[in-house]
């Protein structure tokens, strides 16, 4: 763990630092989007299991925010294959079922008032059908809410590689995640961040990236 605290510790010291903090700024203010940017950010988030963020991303810049909702499930279908995504079918079809969660906005800011991030979180994977745990606090992350562990592989192979597991697992059921989860917890709580703050850092290690 030591080792992989000094390497953030010395990117905070960067520019780096500069652009992940802006891009949490930016994941703050999503409160502040209309209820369309909230759905668009689902179905990037749809897009992303079993997937690149880069192609994700251009997909969404493609679609736009009204696209995702007002489209045919058979021209977003065709926008995923046009952008070299693979299940482009199953994703279509699963962008096409959450629709009936429009008003997604409202369900999870009542959510994190009246609970919590993880019960928010367990609300989407139990109802938005292609969206697992990953997926939901990647979710949750880009709309402003920061105590969730993106468990994705780059993450998961930092991990392996500092020692933090022993090898990366081939599946990850609840239990699984909420362990693995807390592994990270007690590394954010060393450096002082959050879930979502130390996330970014881990990607930017593996990809030399600042997504979303």
């Amino acid at each position: 763990m030591k080792k992989l605290i000094n390497k953030i510790l010395a990117i905070k010291k960067t520019e780096v630092s500069n652009k992940i903090n802006n891009r949490l700024k930016e994941f703050s203010s999503f409160k502040n989007k209309p209820t369309s940017a909230w759905f668009s950010e689902l179905c990037f988030c749809l897009l992303t299991a079993n997937s690149k963020a880069k192609t994700a991303l251009n997909i969404q810049d493609e679609l736009g925010y009204d696209g995702f909702y007002n489209l045919s499930q058979s021209d977003i279908c065709a926008a995923i294959k046009r952008n070299k995504h693979r299940f482009h079918n199953n994703k279509s079809r699963f962008i096409v079922g959450a629709r009936e969660h429009f008003d997604i906005k409202d369900k999870i800011s009542k959510l994190i008032k009246q609970k919590s991030q993880l019960d928010a979180r367990e609300w989407l994977v139990q109802n938005i059908k292609g969206l697992g745990y990953k997926e939901s606090s990647h979710y949750l992350r880009n709309t402003g809410h920061f105590n969730l562990a993106i468990l994705d592989r780059h993450v998961l192979n930092l991990m392996v590689e500092n020692k933090l597991l022993l090898e990366k697992p081939k599946s990850l059921n609840r239990a699984r995640y909420l362990d693995i989860e807390q592994k990270l917890a007690k590394v954010a709580d060393k450096l002082s961040m959050s879930q979502a703050e130390l996330d970014m850092y881990l990607w930017y290690l593996k990809t030399g990236e600042v997504l979303k």
